[in-house]
């Protein structure tokens, strides 16, 4: 069983920051890729950034600039650290792990975690 703990969610002013953390813990051998995506009211779920077990991180057009990923490897933790945020941040963000265990891939998503920009 896996566990995901996100947090960091909250209200915030337009031009602000915020920092979402996401833990791991559980069944997990290794997880080799893990990420940040978002779904807002009526629309689709959609990639906000990630990043692979080497460091290598892959950016929504919508990111760069603003948002950078990190993780800890030691801690099962990635991270997303937002600044500048916009009213079109808002969101629900979800963290999502790909990971093995017993020889054979999962993905798991956490439960999200809201991020509200609004003055």
């Amino acid at each position: 069983q896996v566990q995901l703990v996100e947090s960091g969610g909250g209200l915030v002013q337009p031009g602000g920051s915020l920092r979402l953390s996401c833990a791991a813990s559980g069944s997990i051998f290794r997880i080799y890729a893990m990420g940040w995506y978002r779904q807002a009211p009526g629309t689709q779920r959609e990639l906000v950034a990630t990043i692979t077990s080497s460091g290598a991180t892959n950016y929504a057009d919508s990111a760069k600039g603003r948002f950078t990923i990190s993780r800890d490897n030691a801690k099962n933790t990635v991270y997303l650290q937002m600044n500048s945020l916009k009213p079109e941040d808002t969101a629900v963000y979800y963290c999502t792990i790909d990971y093995v265990v017993y020889g054979l891939d999962h993905s798991y998503w956490g439960q999200g975690t809201q991020v509200t920009v609004s003055s």
